[in-house]
């Protein structure tokens, strides 16, 4: 079977690196994936030696209003931009002449990029592939609604299936996307898509290794954690009553060089600031904290470390998404939350001091297995559809 995956992202790492999970996953049950990467390429995102990449003139956000599209010089994006882009997807499809086609995100979003999807969906669905939606399990609440009913139509006439990377025990979909009763038929859910863990935790000498009893502070990317990382150096400066362990700061691919060096300029005695890590789930399961915002990735990390946490959830502009997600946990018990409106080093410590105060995380019985579950539904469609058109 052959799958062609289309993926965009625009601000932070997240989308890729959910992206890439799937991929692997689509690979692992011997399908011929075919990416068509639309963002900047991402160090440390690895889709996997079987997938073949095709990287496409990327694009990104200039800020986090997502009001501006940059090519890859910095320039805004332009219709010869756009009809490069489309020329390309459309080749691409050409060749691979896919038994399925995955969108990541659309029509939920992405919605500046119709002008290669909306073509692309449609010389799908002419050559008989089965078409479907990638979405997570939370959306940014739109505020037009002429905008959901464009949503709708859209799913309604091109895809085939929604697949939310979700589980409804924690929140259904219909929670943040109140059409969802309209499209029941076609949506299913994976389950989360979550990193493989591994390790007992302990370095490769069986002693302690990094992060053993530390406070991990992680921004994603990095490219809107900036003032979350000087939060947390504030913090550490003060060192909370009860919390005088090793303090590690973790600076994502999007944060500027000259900024890493000045916070590690600034860090006390007893504080690392390094790039982000390859091994950061492994670092979550030594942690005694983790600090983070309240991405889909960074918190499935912190459910399956089992680690105490406070997440800063992004929430800027028109963002909803992972304040959603953090709220949801933290009526559980699982987490504190401290908003990134009021966010300084006197209410970050207070949320410190309130994660460390409670008790023991417990365990949410999750579904787990997103990439699997992914590979399996698309696996049984293309059966389903070939054997119906013999």
């Amino acid at each position: 079977m052959r799958v062609l995956f289309h993926v965009q992202h625009l601000l932070g790492i997240g989308h890729d690196r959910r992206a890439a999970l799937i991929t692997r996953g689509l690979a692992e049950a011997g399908v011929a994936v075919t990416v068509l990467r639309g963002g900047h390429p991402v160090p440390g995102i690895d889709y996997g030696p079987a997938a073949e990449i095709v990287q496409l003139p990327p694009a990104r956000a200039a800020d986090s209003s997502f009001k501006t599209l940059l090519d890859e010089h910095d320039r805004p994006i332009d219709d010869a931009w756009r009809a490069r882009r489309r020329a390309a997807v459309l080749e691409t499809h050409d060749r691979v002449r896919p038994d399925a086609l995955l969108v990541e995100s659309f029509p939920f979003g992405r919605r500046a990029f119709r002008f290669e999807l909306l073509p692309l969906l449609e010389t799908a669905k002419a050559g008989g592939a089965v078409t479907a939606a990638s979405v997570r399990d939370i959306l940014v609440t739109k505020a037009k609604p002429e905008r959901l009913e464009e949503t709708v139509s859209t799913v309604e006439r091109l895809f085939d299936h929604v697949l939310v990377h979700g589980d409804p025990e924690l929140i259904p979909f219909a929670a943040t996307f109140p059409a969802a009763a309209r499209i029941a038929d076609r949506i299913r859910y994976t389950g989360y898509v979550a990193a493989p863990q591994g390790g007992d935790g302990k370095g490769a000498d069986g002693k302690n290794a990094d992060g053993d009893g530390e406070v991990i502070v992680s921004v994603g990317g990095g490219a809107v954690g900036l003032p979350l990382l000087r939060a947390a150096l504030a913090v550490r400066a003060s060192t909370p009553a009860g919390l005088d362990a090793p303090w590690r700061l973790l600076a994502g691919p999007d944060v500027p060089e000259a900024d890493v060096r000045a916070l590690a300029a600034a860090a006390p005695p007893g504080t690392v600031v390094e790039r982000a890590r390859p091994d950061f789930p492994a670092l979550l399961r030594r942690c005694r904290l983790s600090i983070s915002q309240a991405g889909y990735n960074t918190v499935l990390d912190v459910l399956q470390a089992g680690c105490r946490a406070v997440v800063v959830p992004f929430a800027a502009g028109s963002e909803t998404e992972q304040a959603t997600r953090a709220r949801l946990l933290e009526k559980r018990g699982r987490l504190a939350v401290v908003d990134e409106a009021t966010l300084t080093a006197d209410t970050l410590a207070a949320g410190v001091a309130r994660a460390l105060a409670l008790p023991p995380p417990p365990p949410i019985p999750l579904r787990l297995d997103g990439a699997a579950a992914t590979a399996r539904l698309l696996l049984d469609a293309v059966a389903y559809r070939q054997g119906n058109s013999r």
